[in-house]
């Protein structure tokens, strides 16, 4: 081999040698990016909303795009009795609740525990029946009644055909231990995520108020997605649970899982008299 070819074979090598070098970083980068990415995609789909720091309620409509957690008639709210409109046009609730209403199943599904119920139990409300759906805790209440925060709240989701909502909210205040609770506890504790089945038949009329006067406005359910055009039907008088058993239930769920009050942006509260 003479010395032209012989140079002529080293820059063939070399020039081989650093577009394959090249070749295998490239590729790398892309292995790299694409890793970076499938992380940072993964971290996207974590975040969930919660009830404090980075995705608490003030972050909800940052979190959760398609939702009306910035709409302007969002609950829960203050209500002030004094400036609550007394309507005699206010019936009392229409409740069907059978003595054997039969629960379904109950889950702790991270934000609260949730009783779910079979078809059966409904409201009717303006010639609509809104059928029971299921019951859930907050601790503390997330509506106040002239300012004051009971420790707990139940809401009980009733949902129309139609798709529209309408909530009842149980307030309780610490006091004599409550039997109906001591049932729905029995099924407790349970693990964030775990669901057991229950089916078995309950009374829920004894977790209602005997006094069912109430307030009433229209808002948005108070997580995510936060639909507005709710009915709210806030019980004036509360129902009595001891603290062991409001601290069952806190042991559970996380710590203050309630929404601050909304500003009212012109909507009426009524009230029966």
């Amino acid at each position: 081999m003479n010395i032209k070819n012989s140079i002529f074979v080293v820059v063939l090598f070399a020039i081989t040698f650093t577009s394959c070098n090249k070749s295998t970083k490239t590729e790398k980068k892309l292995e790299t990016t694409s890793k970076n990415e499938g992380v940072s995609n993964a971290n996207h789909k974590k975040k969930h909303w919660s009830y404090a720091g980075e995705t608490g309620p003030e972050h909800w409509a940052e979190i959760e795009k398609d939702s009306e957690c910035d709409g302007e008639f969002q609950s829960p709210i203050n209500i002030v009795s004094v400036n609550a409109m007394a309507d005699v046009a206010l019936k009392p609730l229409d409740i069907h609740y059978a003595l054997n209403t039969k629960i379904h199943d109950v889950k702790n599904n991270g934000h609260s525990i949730q009783y779910n119920f079979e078809a059966g139990d409904y409201i009717n409300y303006k010639g609509e029946k809104f059928d029971l759906k299921q019951i859930h805790f907050h601790e503390s209440s997330e509506h106040t009644i002239d300012g004051i925060r009971y420790p707990l709240v139940i809401h009980m989701v009733h949902v129309s055909k139609k798709g529209e909502y309408l909530v009842l909210a149980v307030m309780a205040k610490e006091g004599v231990s409550s039997a109906p609770f001591d049932f729905l506890e029995s099924y407790l504790p349970l693990k964030k995520g775990e669901m057991k089945t229950v089916d078995t038949s309950f009374n829920l009329n004894l977790n209602l108020p005997k006094n069912k006067g109430y307030y009433n406005y229209v808002g948005s359910l108070t997580t995510p997605p936060c639909t507005q055009g709710v009915n709210w039907f806030v019980f004036k008088e509360p129902i009595t649970v001891s603290l062991e058993q409001v601290n069952k239930l806190k042991k559970l769920m996380p710590i203050n899982n309630y929404r601050n009050e909304q500003p009212l942006n012109g909507r009426k509260v009524k009230m029966t008299k």
